[in-house]
This record gives structure tokens, sequence and C-alpha cells, in this order.
């Protein structure tokens, strides 16, 4: 990483914290709709499809940040069919002269976030497992918090070598 070229790394720095920007209003819609479910518990299955979706946005935008640093720092995207686990297991490592992006743990628990947006892909809505939804949801801040952090860590990173 310490021949890329600083305003490289400072673009990327921006493009990170420009998802995370959009990753802190996903997490405001899905606390409205965990409000709509406290006040309105009877109706909480309309509210599930709704949850997924969003929970489904969660990872993919967690995965475009580590898209664009694969791309940036590490030459490109991977190829085959679990490219997605490679991915965040990669980024869970120390690589080619950057520092791990995500901690083991978090890269862990975004394993299931994961599984769970190829799942949102290949079902219909009135197929989702509404109590695999509520778990996710209930999971969710503290991963989102844990991944955030991460990130911020990352673009903290990023930020000094810029300046280097």
């Amino acid at each position: 990483m310490g021949q890329t070229n600083p305003a490289r790394l400072r673009e990327l720095a921006a493009d990170i914290e420009m998802e995370l920007s959009c990753l802190e209003r996903l997490e405001l819609s899905i606390d409205q709709v965990n409000a709509a479910i406290a006040q309105e518990p009877q109706r909480s299955e309309l509210f599930y499809e709704n949850l997924a979706l969003k929970l489904h946005n969660f990872y993919t935008s967690c995965e475009k940040i580590l898209q664009l640093i694969a791309t940036e720092l590490n030459g490109g995207l991977l190829a085959g069919s679990d490219w997605h686990k490679r991915l965040l297991d990669r980024m869970a490592t120390e690589r080619e002269g950057r520092p791990a992006v995500l901690r083991s743990a978090t890269a862990a628990a975004l394993r299931e976030f994961l599984g769970f947006r190829h799942v949102v892909r290949n079902l219909y809505g009135y197929e989702l497992d509404s109590e695999r939804v509520a778990r996710l949801v209930e999971k969710y801040p503290h991963v989102w918090q844990h991944t955030a952090q991460d990130y911020r860590t990352f673009v903290a990173c990023l930020q000094a070598l810029a300046r280097e």
C-alpha cells in the first residue's frame, strides 16, 4: 500500500466515507421499521419483508466497500462462485501491503448477513423466515457498530498514508 498514489488513497477514503454515510441512513431506516413493529406488534409480519431488504442492503453496502478496497489496493476482484465469501475472508487478513480491513470477529459476524443476502435474492418475500429476520435485526446494531468502527479505522489508516 505504501507505493499507492496519495491522491488515490484520499479518493478511496472519501468513497468509503460516502458508503458509510449511506449505511448510517440505512441504520435510521431500520430503526424506524423497528419502531413501527413495536407500536403495532400484531402487524409485524408485514414489516419483515421490508426489514429483510434493509438487511440485504446492509450487507451489499458493506461488500461494496470491500470491493472498492480490493479494486484499488489489491488489483481487482476475485473470480469464482465463492468470491463473496473469499473477499470477506481476505479483508479480515493483512494482504499485499495493506492492514486487515475488518477484525476476524467482524468478518465472522458479517458472514451470516452474506448468507442471508443470498436468501433474500432467491426467495419471494412471503417465503422469508420471519424468525430469522428478527434474529438478524437483533444482531444488526452490534454488527453494524463493529463494522463501522473497523471501516473508520481503515479510513484513518488510508488518510495517514496519504499524508506521508
